[in-house]
C-alpha cells in the first residue's frame, strides 16, 4: 500500500494546549506535523483537525490551527473521532481514502480514530514518529502502535511519508520538499 498525493489525506488530532507540553519528545512531533502540513500544501493534499472538548482541554497550539480553515476543524466529544456521524462524512466528502494521521495521543484518541476509520473503510497510515503519548504512557503507545497496525494500519516515518507524496525526484516541488526535510 504505497501513499501518494492523489489518494491522501492529512488529519491532525488533538495536539491542544494543555495537553502537547505532556507528550514525549513534543517538539519533535509537533515540527513533524509542520512538516507534513507544508508537504500537504505543496502537493495539495486536503487536511483536517480534530480538537477533543476544546472548552476544557483547549485549543490545538498555535501555529498549527491557525493553518486550518474553520470547515477543516472538527470538535469532537468521543475520543475516536470516528464515532461521530459528521466526522466521518466530513471525511469522506474530501474524496481521499488514504488517511495520513498524526497527533495525540496515540494510545486513546489517536488509536481510537484509526481504528474507527478502519471500520468505515478508510485505509490509514498512521506517522508513527508523528504520534505520541505522554511520558508514563510509553508503553501504552508502544502497545497502541502495535494494536493499530494489527487492525490493518500501515505504519510510517515522516520521512517516508514525505517521499512518498513527492513521488520522484524529478518532481517540480522536489527541491521545496528537500528543504522541508532539512527542517525535520
Amino acid at each position: 500500500m504505497r501513499t501518494n498525493r492523489d489518494n491522501s489525506l492529512l488529519l491532525v488530532i488533538d495536539i491542544q494546549r494543555k495537553l502537547a507540553p505532556h507528550v514525549a519528545g513534543h517538539e519533535q512531533l509537533i515540527r513533524r506535523t509542520e512538516a507534513l502540513l507544508d508537504a500537504a500544501g505543496l502537493f495539495g493534499i486536503p487536511k483536517l483537525l480534530t480538537e477533543h472538548c476544546p472548552a476544557q482541554i483547549s485549543t490545538v497550539i498555535e501555529p498549527l490551527r491557525s493553518r486550518f480553515a474553520a470547515g477543516q476543524i472538527f470538535e469532537k466529544t468521543c475520543f475516536g473521532a470516528a464515532d461521530h456521524r459528521q466526522f466521518v462524512a466530513l471525511v469522506r466528502q474530501q474524496g481521499r481514502a488514504r488517511i495520513v494521521i498524526t497527533g495525540m495521543e496515540a494510545h486513546v484518541c489517536v488509536m481510537q480514530t484509526a481504528l474507527g476509520l478502519r471500520e468505515h473503510g478508510f485505509d490509514v497510515v498512521v506517522v508513527a514518529d508523528a504520534v505520541g503519548s505522554r511520558e508514563a504512557r510509553q508503553a501504552d503507545r508502544e502497545l497502541a502502535l502495535r494494536r493499530m497496525q494489527r487492525a490493518g494500519c500501515v505504519l510510517a516515518g515522516c520521512e517516508t511519508v514525505l517521499f512518498e507524496w513527492a513521488g520522484s525526484g524529478t518532481d517540480p516541488q522536489f527541491r521545496t520538499l528537500l528543504s522541508i526535510v532539512k527542517s525535520l
